[in-house]
C-alpha cells in the first residue's frame, strides 16, 4: 500500500510531464530520475528503513518517556527533601525560640537574685554602719564621760583642797565607803 501511494506521488509530479520528447527513455532526464528516485525509495523500503526509523523513534519515545519518568521522581524526591529541610528549619526556629525564651527567663531569675544579694549587702552593709556608728557613740558618750568625770574629778579636787578641812573630809569619805559597798554588794 505504501509503495503504491509514493508510485502515484511521483507519476503526479509536475516536472516529469513538462519534459519534452518521449517520456520513456534514458535520454530523458526526468525519467532518469524518476527511475532512480523509485529505486532509491524501493531500497529503502526492501531494507526495512522505514521500520528501522520507527523502531529508533520508538526508543528515542521510550528513552525520553523514561527520562520523563526519572525527572518526575527527582523531582517528588527534591519535593520530599525540601519538605523535610522546611520541616527540619522549623523544629531549629522553635528550639531556637525556646532558648532566647530560656534565656530571658534565666535572665530574670539571675536578676532578681542579684537584686535579693544587692539587697542583702546593702542591709548588711547597712547594719555594719549603724553597729561603727553606735560604737562611735558609744565611744564618744564614755570619752565625754570619762572627760566629765576627770574635770570633775579636777573641780572637786579644787574644790575641796580650798575648803574641806579634815573633819568634813572623813565624812565624805566615810559617806563614799558606805555607798560604794552599797553598790558592790
Amino acid at each position: 500500500m505504501r509503495i503504491i501511494l509514493s508510485i502515484i506521488i511521483v507519476s503526479l509530479a509536475n516536472p516529469v510531464f513538462a519534459a519534452s520528447g518521449p517520456f520513456i527513455s534514458l535520454s530523458n532526464t526526468n525519467f532518469v530520475v524518476l527511475l532512480a528516485f523509485l529505486l532509491f525509495v524501493g531500497l529503502l523500503i526492501y531494507l526495512k528503513v522505514p521500520g528501522k526509523l520507527n523502531g529508533m523513534l520508538d526508543e528515542r519515545a521510550k528513552g525520553i518517556q523514561s527520562e520523563l519518568d526519572e525527572a518526575r521522581s527527582l523531582r517528588e524526591e527534591a519535593q520530599s527533601i525540601l519538605a523535610e529541610y522546611e520541616r527540619k528549619q522549623k523544629e531549629v526556629q522553635n528550639q531556637a525560640d525556646q532558648i532566647v525564651a530560656n534565656a530571658k527567663e534565666e535572665a530574670k531569675i539571675a536578676a532578681s537574685v542579684a537584686k535579693e544579694n544587692l539587697k542583702a549587702s546593702i542591709k548588711r552593709r547597712l547594719a555594719s554602719a549603724e553597729d561603727q556608728i553606735i560604737s562611735a557613740q558609744t565611744a564618744a558618750i564614755k570619752e565625754v564621760k570619762d572627760t566629765a568625770v576627770t574635770v570633775a574629778v579636777a573641780a572637786a579636787k579644787d574644790v575641796i583642797s580650798s575648803g574641806m578641812n579634815t573633819s568634813h573630809a572623813n565624812e565624805l569619805i566615810e559617806a563614799a565607803i558606805k555607798d560604794a559597798n552599797g553598790k558592790f554588794h
